[in-house]
């Protein structure tokens, strides 16, 4: 049980402790056979709250009883006398005027100091002069402060230091747990966390970019909690490896070269831009505007950290290409006998440009019967079938522009007699009328399609 956890102001008693107190007072009616004991309410207590020092079972049968400051009791230790007969009471030596006396023996003492801290004694004397005496103790804590965090390393290097924080308690040192939490999570023992001075001391061994925190130390005793305000370590690391972005390497003359450069590193790193191994600018940006083919060439970004002493650089290729021309297509005939062969001559000016072949607007599908010759420049067709009748083209393309050739088709004929000549025996003429139909009508069809 607790009293009133309201504070007192001096001279003023909360009229929800008198009650509680008037209360307990009131529901204990001791028998006069059972034994005295004694009880602190609350044990541990908030400092400027009030205590009660209850007595169960006070005998009826007494003259006065007195309560005394530690044990053994001492003439310099009283704190207040009553004597039952008359209900005189009497204050002595140690009486703090915080103290209230009742006549079932127990004793209220309010607004508490940690220096009431101890062993209070209860001594009555019966109605023969008899002495018993009976002892409770209790406790006062204050009210914890908040924390404050401190470092011994202000500014660590990554992967070479390791750094010990401190949660810094204004109060009660010696009644105080210490739980650490970082970004809101618990924090315990592992392979880089070490704890010490019962937990008031957290060491991280071997720190990284990842151990900037924030950290919180929270401070608990019986009474109270506070927390410290976040508390962030600044980590000195880098610079990582840069990264160039756009990943575009190909341009075309004519546009805008826009090149950013970002390095990971604390403090921030230092930029520098060279071209062709030559230094150009000193920022993490380079723009050159309106490039030619005379821009082409290598871009290195050089990042340095002035606190870590280290450098890294990352290289970029940059190609600036003509747009390619349209090329033309040639062809030895576009009316082709069937199991004859054909040759197909894509002409472009583009040197080292990348050729493609279609057929009826889809990348042609090679067979056995093609062959692609002079870097692709030539598609063979031999035998052909009647089945590669169609229109043909060839794309020219460089990593910023592609064109298309102008088509070509062809048309493929075959003999309608090697048809009719595989049958080994002779066919009534309504047959061979059906078959020469039937022939006429493909190849009809075959040169509709295309």
């Amino acid at each position: 049980m607790e009293l009133a956890s309201a504070h007192l102001h001096k001279g003023q008693v909360p009229w929800g402790g008198l009650l509680l107190t008037a209360s307990l007072l009131a529901s204990w009616s001791p028998p006069t056979t059972a034994e005295v004991t004694t009880e602190a309410v609350p044990p541990q207590v908030a400092e400027d709250n009030n205590v009660l020092l209850l007595v169960h079972n006070l005998p009826l049968a007494l003259g006065a009883f007195a309560w005394y400051k530690g044990n053994p009791v001492s003439t310099n230790a009283e704190i207040v006398q009553f004597v039952t007969g008359t209900n005189k009471t009497t204050t002595g030596p140690a009486h703090s005027g915080r103290e209230t006396v009742y006549s079932n023996g127990s004793l209220l003492i309010q607004r508490v100091t940690v220096k009431d801290t101890g062993v209070y004694t209860i001594e009555m004397t019966d109605e023969n002069f008899r002495r018993t005496e009976a002892t409770v103790q209790f406790h006062v804590h204050p009210l914890l402060l908040k924390p404050n965090i401190t470092s011994n390393n202000s500014n660590p290097v990554e992967g070479d230091d390791s750094v010990s924080l401190t949660c810094e308690s204004y109060t009660d040192p010696d009644n105080i747990t210490y739980l650490w939490s970082r970004n809101g999570e618990s924090l315990s023992e592992g392979d880089r966390l070490k704890l010490s001075e019962g937990n008031r001391t957290l060491t991280l061994l071997n720190v990284t970019r990842n151990d900037t925190g924030p950290y919180v130390c929270e401070t608990r005793n019986p009474v109270s909690v506070n927390r410290s305000d976040p508390f962030s370590l600044n980590i000195i690391y880098g610079p990582d490896t840069p990264i160039i972005s756009p990943s575009d390497i190909y341009l075309h003359p004519g546009s805008n070269l826009n090149l950013s450069c970002h390095a990971a590193s604390n403090p921030p790193a230092q930029y520098f831009w060279l071209i062709n191994e030559k230094p150009h600018a000193s920022s993490q940006e380079l723009f050159i505007p309106n490039i030619t083919t005379n821009n082409s060439g290598t871009y290195t970004c050089f990042v340095n950290n002035s606190v870590t002493g280290l450098s890294r650089t990352t290289v970029k290729n940059i190609t600036v290409l003509e747009p390619v021309t349209q090329p033309s297509l040639q062809v030895t005939n576009t009316t082709v006998k069937e199991l004859d062969s054909v040759t197909l001559t894509c002409l472009s000016n583009d040197i080292g440009a990348n050729i493609q072949w279609l057929f009826n607007s889809q990348s042609l599908q090679l067979t056995e019967r093609m062959t692609l010759s002079q870097n692709n420049s030539i598609l063979r067709i031999d035998p052909i079938k009647r089945e590669d009748a169609g229109e043909y083209q060839c794309e020219i393309s460089n990593p910023v522009s592609v064109k298309r050739s102008n088509s070509i088709k062809l048309d493929i004929i075959w003999e309608v007699t090697s048809e009719i000549s595989q049958s080994t025996n002779p066919q009534p003429p309504t047959t061979i009328w059906l078959l020469l139909t039937t022939l006429l009508t493909r190849w009809m069809t075959s040169h509709t399609l295309s």
